[in-house]
Order: structure tokens, then C-alpha cells, then sequence
């Protein structure tokens, strides 16, 4: 028995234990846990860890060509490392919570790549021009920038405190040479614009060169000022701030296919925003009841279709999705369609409402299709079939039986996100002890991959590991009991077109190429 109550800062979920006769509470939350700075002056001053925790930053591999016979048209197993940054700690206890990462991004042409973390810092990595060139070195990304994006703050009304932790970068298609991303914590938008600068006027009549204004009887001549070349700088500044708009915590931003709005969503309603006008939104979905002792479940996650700027998403926590059509009405009450696959009584548990809460919903770069992951699967569902997904992949059903301890330590309600690749053929998720999952959707053949620091050294090749429930175990076999989950996987992040992906497990951002190729064909 679940029930939905309205906590001071966030929505509880309280589980009726029957069996002990007692109550568990778990928090509704945004995804968790990047690196935490760079070896270069950043633009905004910040506190980061010292140069040689970023040793790895510039990673480049030399592996020799293979052939692709026999291999998986994506050459799933063959990923190796381009390049890892941040700091190696062996265990959790030398983690600063601050620099966990929360979210990571490609920009439209794969060319950025932004991650956020609980700190509410900002990094965004440039690929290198040269690497494009270098059938296997393409995956080489430095650090381009870094800013502060949110600060803590108190609610002085409400008596609560607002974490700066980065919940969801979203890239805007690019118009002129400068980049603009969104970033949102819990309750705050920011439009941010990212430029570069390589020359400063010099030769003022009226200003000196620190900037001052003159004494205007020493100026005897007139002079044109030129424009001298000057160090690269990269400048980041704020455009619009959205405040205001949501009483909830927010959990998803989804950037429209028009260029002009965009959506964000929090536990009970989901907005419209202009992204010109920072001062009102139209609220799009509402699912908050007249009384709260009546909620019954929360939006998990929201996205636009990538082609129909009227069509959207939104996931909820009892594992179902609501396609909605704006033209319809102003207020999306009443949904479309609705994908919800029928509950199987004989596998019906304690657990089954949580673990079937949707944490992560994708449109398909087609937009024919959606890929949701909940706790223990990725889904794929058709938009022309609403009973049941076409697919369905297990991501770590080994831990079905460990469902009672996971809830002991709240492991099971963390939010795994999903992620396509760039022609729709592959799907990929994380999972615990730093494993993150690949399904080829033609082959039906699956790896898991572990993002550690072996697989970091020079010329490191992703093995498949695999994880061994009970009997005899092969030599590099995992015992299911000797699982961290303390190192987690729950953000990754595909290049647009090309196989490049991005890993993040907790303070660490692991960036893998395909050793063979590159290109999506």
C-alpha cells in the first residue's frame, strides 16, 4: 500500500510495511550524481581539486585497426577509454558530495559535451578539431569552460532550503556562433550563452588602457581604435532567469523542436515557457488533486517529441505514459494515449509500484518510438501501440531478490536514466558497480561494460563482465553479493551521430569511442 504525502520540502513516499508494522520513507527525487573543475583558469573563479587529479584529462590512444567481422554493427564490445577525468577515489568516503555528478549533455552536434553537478557547477568539454581526423582518438574532449550556475538558498517563507545541485542541462539548437544551454536545480531556471572572444579594442580617446576615463585636457589628438588579437576566452553569461514557476521540485527541462519554447516538469505540473518571457509560464498539465490525502502518483519525467512541436510526454511513478497534443486544449488534462503495460498478478510484490516508477523517458531520434527504464528494465514502446512495449530488455533482474535489502538502504528508489544512440539501433543504461548496460535492438545481443579505473589506462579496451548469481563462477565472474552500490551509474549520454558516449559514475566522467568505428552507417 503506497500514499502520496506533502512533505515541507518534497513529496515523501510512504511505504506501509505490513508485515514489521512499520513506515519507511523515501524521497522523490531528481536523478543523483562529475568532475569537479579542470587544469585551466576557469572564467568564474571557483574552488576545484589541485592539477594532478586531472593527470587523465588528455588521454589519447593509438590502437591499431581491427577487422569488424563477426562484431556487433555498433561494436558494442570494443569501446575503449578517450578519456577520464576527475578524481579516482577507491571508495565513497573520499568523495565530497558537492562534486558528484548530476547530469550530462551532448549539444545537437555532438561537439559539447556539458555536465552539472551537486555543487551547481557547470563544465562543458569541447572536442578537439584535430581528433576528427584520427579514426581512433575521435572521443577526445578538453575542458572548454566552467561556471557557477546555481548557489544554495533558503526559502524564508517556506522555512527551506533549496540545494544548488544541477538536476538537467538542455542544449538549444545552435543559431549564431554562440551556444545557449538551459539549466535548471530544483525550483530555478537559467538560460545561459556561451561565447568566445580572441580580440580586445585598444587605442580609446576616452579611456586608458585599464578602462578609466581620461582627463580630457590631456587628450590633444584623435585616434581610431582597432581590435588586437588577445588569449581565446571563453565567456558565459546569463540571458533569463525562470524563477517563480514551480512549487515542487523540478525534475526534467525538454527544449521544443521550434526553437522558441520550452517545458519543464516538476512532481505534480508541467510548464510552458517562452524562452523570451521570464516572467509568466501556462501551466500544461496538472495532476495536483483537490486533496492531497488522494494523490496517488507523481510526474517522474517529461520530453517533446524531437519533430511535432504539439506533441509531449510525461512518465509518471505508477510506470505509465501520457503522450499529450497541445492543440487540443490549453490545459492537457485529458491525454491522448496512454502506454501502460497490465501488471502480471503472479509477479505482483511488496515492491512492484515502486520498481515499476518510469525514472527516464527518451523519444527515439525518429520519433516513432520511446525508450522508458525503470528500476530493473528498459522498455521500448511504439507510439502506434499502447498496450504493451514492443520491447523489453533486463537490465540487472539478478537483484529481483535483493529487493528487500535495496529498500533497506533506499537503493531502490534511485532514477537510472536511458539513453539512444544516434541511428536508434542501440539503447543504454547504467546499473551498480559501475556497470552500464548496451542492447543492439537488431541482434538482440546485450554487454555489460564496467566504467573503472582499469579500463582508463592507455589502450584500455572495454571488456564484457558479467555477473553470476549462484553456482560456478568463471574467473572474472561477479558475485551478485560483492555488488557496490555505493558506485552507481545513473547518468549517461550518447553522441548525436557518432558512437562516443559518456559515462558518469559519481565524481568521475569517463568518455569511451568504438575502437573501430566511429561513424554510424
Amino acid at each position: 500500500m503506497t500514499r502520496w504525502l506533502r512533505g515541507t520540502d518534497s513529496f515523501s513516499l510512504i511505504i506501509a510495511a505490513k508485515a514489521k508494522g512499520k513506515k519507511k520513507e523515501g524521497k522523490v527525487q531528481s536523478p543523483q550524481p562529475l568532475i569537479t573543475g579542470h587544469p585551466f583558469q576557469p572564467f568564474h573563479q571557483l574552488c576545484y581539486p589541485p592539477l594532478d587529479a586531472f593527470r587523465d584529462l588528455n588521454i589519447l590512444l593509438n590502437c591499431p585497426a581491427r577487422s569488424t567481422a563477426g562484431k556487433l554493427s555498433l561494436s558494442l564490445i570494443i569501446l575503449i577509454i578517450s578519456a577520464k577525468l576527475g578524481t579516482a577515489s577507491r571508495d565513497m568516503e573520499g568523495v565530497v558530495e558537492t562534486d558528484i555528478i548530476s547530469t550530462v549533455e551532448f549539444n545537437h552536434t555532438g561537439e559539447l559535451l556539458a555536465t552539472g553537478d551537486k555543487g551547481g557547477r557547470v563544465v562543458i568539454f569541447q572536442r578537439e578539431p584535430e581528433s576528427k581526423n584520427e579514426p581512433y582518438n575521435q572521443g577526445e574532449y578538453n575542458v572548454y569552460s566552467t561556471f557557477q550556475s546555481h548557489e544554495p538558498e533558503f526559502d524564508y517563507l517556506k522555512s527551506l532550503e533549496i540545494e544548488e545541485k544541477i538536476n538537467k542541462i538542455k542544449w538549444l539548437p545552435q543559431q549564431n556562433a554562440a551556444h545557449s544551454l538551459l539549466s535548471t536545480n530544483d525550483k530555478t531556471i537559467k538560460l545561459w550563452k556561451i561565447t568566445e572572444r580572441d580580440k580586445r579594442p585598444e587605442g580609446y580617446n576616452l579611456k586608458d588602457e585599464e578602462g578609466k576615463l581620461k582627463d580630457l585636457s590631456t587628450v590633444t589628438s584623435l585616434q581610431v581604435p582597432v581590435l588586437k588579437p588577445m588569449d581565446l576566452m571563453v565567456e558565459v553569461t546569463p540571458r533569463r532567469i525562470f524563477a517563480n514557476g514551480h512549487t515542487y521540485h523540478v525534475n526534467s527541462i525538454s527544449v521544443n523542436s521550434d526553437c522558441e519554447t520550452y517545458m519543464s516538469a516538476d512532481d505534480l505540473r508541467i510548464n510552458l515557457w517562452h524562452l523570451a518571457i521570464t516572467d509568466r509560464s501556462f501551466n500544461i498539465v496538472d495532476i495536483k488533486p483537490a486533496n492531497m490525502e488522494d494523490l496517488t502518483e507523481v510526474i517522474t519525467a517529461s520530453e517533446f517529441h524531437p519533430h511535432h512541436c504539439n506533441l509531449f510526454v510525461y512518465s509518471s511513478s505508477k510506470g505509465s505514459l501520457r503522450l499529450c497534443d497541445m492543440r487540443a486544449s490549453a490545459l492537457c488534462d485529458k491525454h491522448s494515449k496512454l502506454y501502460e503495460e497490465p501488471e502480471d498478478p503472479s509477479n505482483r510484490s511488496f515492491f512492484s509500484e515502486i520498481i515499476s516508477s518510469v525514472s527516464d523517458v527518451k523519444f527515439s531520434h525518429s520519433g516513432r518510438y520511446m525508450l522508458t527504464r525503470d528500476y530493473l528494465t528498459v522498455k521500448v514502446w511504439d507510439l502506434n501501440m499502447e498496450t504493451k512495449p514492443v520491447e523489453t530488455y533486463q537490465v540487472h533482474d539478478y537483484l529481483r531478490s535483493k529487493l528487500c535489502s535495496l529498500y533497506e538502504n533506499d537503493c531502490i528508489f534511485d532514477k537510472f536514466e536511458c539513453a539512444w544512440n544516434g541511428s536508434d539501433s542501440v539503447i543504454m543504461t547504467g546499473a551498480y558497480n559501475n556497470f552500464f548496460r548496451m542492447f543492439d535492438r537488431n541482434t538482440k545481443r546485450d554487454v555489460t561494460l564496467e566504467a573503472s579505473r582499469e579500463s582508463s589506462k592507455p589502450r584500455a579496451i572495454l571488456k564484457p563482465r558479467r555477473v553470476c548469481v549462484g553456482g560456478k563462477r568463471r574467473k572474472d565472474d561477479i558475485s551478485v553479493d560483492s555488488l557496490d552500490f555505493t558506485k552507481k551509474i545513473l547518468h549517461t549520454a550518447w553522441h548525436p551521430t557518432e558512437n562516443i558516449i559518456a559515462i558518469a559514475a559519481t565524481n568521475n566522467l569517463y568518455i569511451f569511442q568504438d575502437k573501430v568505428n566511429s561513424e554510424m552507417h
